[in-house]
């Protein structure tokens, strides 16, 4: 009996990838990268929203953010002992359990800042001789029973209220006690009584007995009601004259709450639920505001009404508070997304390209398989082993080091992004060897890009896909520009490049052999041979050549797309910045300037020019009742400045007084010039003195008034009084702020241009998306730059072996070089020249769907008007050029490697290829 001996198979995944481990390195660290960046991108968004939507709510104040619920009627109708139960602690402590327990989730109440009690719905004026009155009249306070005194404050002088016994409506007097701020300005110490008027009894005497110290003053505890903290100073309603009286509250401890149903100030129940700012997300910002208003008029005010009483009410403005935030997040989404995706759509190219690489490189021993007998599916199968073994753990190595660079925001996306890059990885290779190796096959037909014609499967593909972003783009443009209304909500936008590249890399690659042919044809009339070669070597390149030129399109679309926007941005924000100053420095008082400031601040360094200016803010033209500032000038001067600065250019002739003329000519903005006309009017100014103007000439903006309404008059025809400067604008190379500053004094301003652009990013909103904005263009430009050189590494052994057998011929090395820059030429500009084309289209038909405004400057810089998208020519030649170049430099050193080896070695590299 023989004895059969086990056969020893090698295992195909461990072989191949031991054959070739640079390649498995390579696609690995491609991999992970992308997983990376995939996994990357949708944290930081989370990251830069999370902290948005908390700048937004710390920036709005406790008094805004805040739920509070109030019962106006408590225990009404029932008798004195239930009512006064309904008041007292313990009732009040059970009721906010259960609107804490029925409040919506996503709200996240912060139950140490929230707090519950009762309040007199009507102030008490107060009679009391020693409290201060600024005007004459008397002070008006509010008796607070609030939760969580203790927890809040500390004594300062004296010690907490305490109720002692059990406290009802005929209780004669309790304990109280006032913040520190609230004893200061209104002279209360502690043993102070302050008196209520009783309602069928004797008035309720409160007694001081301590002064105490907010922990948190800035929390929800405090700031919900600012008066709590800190008494104000009200103007009287309806006073013609405008008096003030102060206005405060006086804690009481909360079993002392029965007490106030005895008085005339009517005590109602409240409960203050304050969000917990940092465990609310940007991400659920639209369901939190239906959360809120479910709690203000909905189904959840409706429980907390069975819960607690009927007559309960809500208020709160931060469903107001979220609308501006989602505005401005809506705003500035569109353009992120844009990035995002074309920068995706440049990487999942790359990454087919990468695969496609690798299954030409194998693409002998591919088809020695399928000649022997492999069938299609076992071949895809063992090739879909080996990518994944090398891209799924790379991917999982991108994810994690994604989670731990960007903490705290939702895993779910990041998952979801790094596992499709995962899974293009893994298949790229199978499905591009399994499109190639269909039948089996020993040799292929040419696929030149001048001879190819190709096949009706290809052509019917490449018409749907162009009907598809054809009519995608019409949509886009219709729903962009129709009415006005901006395209920012529409997901059209994020694909606008990735759809005119499509539309364009299919267009290029039909017309590329136009202009090839024409060209072979004229250079045979050349009497080298270089040139005609080279043509010759540029028509044989692949016909299969719509995805690499998609990639570069799309990356040039997309960073010439970004450079564009950025560039608006920073030219947004410095326009901005000018029409708040003025010029590049503004020194202004509301009373005139010292004689010799104007000299100290000329001599300032960075200082170039200084024009001293008068502004009246309060003069009245004419008969109409609206006050005007009135800039009065030195026409020369002004005139220059108002050319160096762009805003508002006049010629000084049309503003130079004359003599012959009562009036003095005047400079206006539309909505003066159009209520007074071009006929003289008299201008009362501020010192009483009048003048005669007339309306010479009208500018939206002016450099010395900030506003819509202005006039600007040669100052030589004002009094002595009126002329006197109040203002002075600067202009110079970076002037020292310090410097002006020290020149001006402590009690004059000094603003300077430099400085207001810095502060126009007041959100992370705002810079948390410029970050990733830039960040995605960058990985867009890098992901450009791989997918050329595989498209050139594809083609490199070829060319090497091209230049060892001419060089047996007799090509010398200039020669050789100048063939492979030649032959790289023609596909170079081609995706240069559509790049700068592409993205010129998408730029074009994006702009009056995309406005900048939300990204460059905040809500308070109304006045600096609409920020819009326009061509950036940097931008647009920058990166076709680099393509240019990269190609270039990529040809000469190959030609001047090639060179340095032996022939003999290129050639059997050839011949074995």
């Amino acid at each position: 009996m023989s004895v059969r001996s086990p056969r020893t198979v090698a295992p195909w995944v461990r072989t191949r990838i031991r054959s070739a481990p640079g390649a498995a390195l390579a696609l690995a660290l491609l991999v992970a990268v992308t997983a990376f960046l995939a996994a990357a991108l949708p944290r930081a968004v989370d990251r830069y929203g999370d902290a948005g939507l908390h700048r937004t709510l710390r920036s709005a104040e406790p008094d805004r953010t805040t739920v509070l619920l109030a019962d106006p009627r408590p225990g009404s109708g029932l008798p004195q002992e239930e009512r006064e139960a309904a008041v007292r602690a313990d009732a009040l402590r059970a009721d906010h359990s259960e609107i804490l327990a029925l409040a919506p989730g996503l709200l996240s109440v912060d139950p140490d800042q929230s707090a519950y009690g009762v309040r007199t719905f009507e102030e008490q004026v107060m009679d009391e001789p020693w409290l201060p009155r600024p005007d004459g009249l008397p002070a008006r306070l509010t008796f607070v029973a609030q939760s969580g005194l203790g927890d809040h404050s500390r004594p300062r002088e004296g010690r907490l209220p305490e109720a002692r016994g059990t406290v009802t409506a005929a209780t004669e007097g309790v304990e109280g006690a006032v913040t520190a701020d609230t004893a200061r300005d209104l002279r209360i110490e502690v043993g102070s009584v302050l008196d209520i008027p009783g309602v069928e009894r004797a008035p309720l005497r409160i007694r001081i007995t301590g002064i105490v110290e907010p922990r948190e003053p800035r929390g929800a505890y405090w700031s919900t009601d600012p008066l709590l903290r800190t008494p104000g100073l009200t103007p009287l309603p309806g006073d013609p004259d405008l008096r003030q009286y102060w206005q405060g509250r006086v804690l009481l401890p909360p079993d002392a709450a029965p007490a106030l149903l005895g008085t005339a100030a009517v005590p109602v129940r409240y409960w203050q639920l304050a969000p917990s700012v940092t465990a609310l997300h940007g991400y659920d910002a639209a369901r939190l505001k239906s959360a809120v208003a479910a709690l203000e008029s909905g189904p959840a005010l409706q429980r907390v009404r069975t819960a607690t009483s009927p007559d309960v009410t809500a208020s709160t403005e931060l469903d107001d508070v979220l609308a501006e935030y989602t505005g401005l997040r809506s705003a500035i989404g569109p353009m992120v997304s844009v990035a995002a995706f074309g920068t995706g759509t440049v990487a999942a190219v790359v990454l087919v390209m990468a695969g496609s690489l690798a299954a030409d490189r194998r693409r002998a021993e591919l088809t020695l398989l399928r000649a022997r007998g492999g069938s299609l599916r076992g071949v895809a199968g063992r090739l879909l082993a080996e990518t994944a073994v090398v891209a799924v753990p790379a991917a999982a190595l991108g994810l994690a080091a994604a989670l731990l660079a960007f903490p705290g925001a939702r895993p779910e996306y990041a998952v979801a992004a790094a596992g499709a890059v995962a899974l293009l990885g893994c298949l790229a290779l199978p499905l591009r060897a399994v499109a190639a190796h269909r039948s089996v096959r020993v040799h292929g037909g040419r696929e030149d890009i001048v001879s190819a014609r190709p096949s009706r499967r290809r052509t019917v593909a490449e018409v749907t896909l162009l009907a598809l972003a054809v009519g995608a783009v019409v949509a886009l443009r219709t729903h962009g520009t129709s009415d006005g209304a901006t395209a920012s909500g529409d997901p059209l936008v994020s694909l606008a490049p990735v759809l005119v590249g499509t539309i364009a890399a299919f267009v290029l690659v039909r017309l590329y052999p136009l202009p090839l042919r024409g060209l072979a044809r004229a250079a045979r009339r050349l009497r080298g041979a270089v040139g005609h070669l080279s043509l010759a070597r540029a028509g044989r390149a692949s016909g299969s050549a719509v995805l690499p030129l998609l990639g570069l399109l799309t990356a040039l679309t997309t960073a010439a797309f970004g450079g564009s926007v950025l560039t608006g941005v920073d030219d947004a924000r410095e326009r901005a910045a000018v029409l708040t100053v003025g010029a590049d420095a503004r020194v202004e008082s509301p009373y005139p300037l010292p004689s010799g400031l104007t000299d100290r601040v000329r001599r300032a360094p960075g200082v170039r020019e200084v024009t001293a200016l008068s502004v009246a803010r309060f003069a009245r033209p004419g008969n109409d009742t609206r006050t005007v500032p009135v800039a009065g000038v030195d026409p020369a001067g002004y005139a220059a400045l108002t050319r160096h600065t762009g805003i508002g250019a006049f010629d000084q002739e049309a503003l130079e007084a004359s003599g012959a003329s009562e009036a003095l000519p005047a400079l206006a903005s539309p909505e003066v010039a159009g209520r007074h006309g071009t006929r003289p009017f008299p201008v009362r100014m501020e010192d009483g003195t009048s003048v005669t103007v007339r309306i010479a000439l009208v500018r939206e903006r002016t450099p010395a008034v900030v506003g819509e309404e202005f006039l600007v008059v040669d100052r030589s025809g004002l009094s002595a009084r009126s002329a006197r400067p109040t203002l002075l604008l600067a202009t110079g190379d970076h002037p020292d702020g310090a410097a002006l500053r020290a020149a001006a004094g402590g009690g004059t301003p000094v603003l300077l241009r430099a400085e207001e652009r810095a502060g126009y990013v007041d959100s992370p909103l705002q810079s948390g998306a410029e970050r990733v904005y830039t960040a995605a263009v960058a990985a867009g430009a890098g992901y450009a730059v791989l997918a050329l050189l595989l498209t050139l590494v594809r083609a490199a052994p070829e060319r090497a072996a091209l230049l060892a057998r001419l060089r047996t011929m007799g090509l010398t090395r200039v020669q050789g070089r100048r063939l492979l820059v030649l032959e790289s030429l023609p596909q170079a500009l081609l995706a240069a020249l559509g790049g700068v084309l592409t993205a010129w289209a998408t730029i074009r038909l994006l702009a009056p769907g995309i406005d900048l405004t939300a990204v460059a400057l905040p809500a308070t810089a109304s006045s600096a008007g609409r920020a819009a998208l326009r061509t950036d020519p940097v931008s647009l030649l920058v990166p076709a050029l680099a393509v240019v170049v990269l190609t270039v430099g990529v040809a000469t050193a190959q030609a001047w490697w090639t060179g340095r080896r032996g022939s003999v070695r290129e050639l059997r590299v050839g011949d074995a290829r």
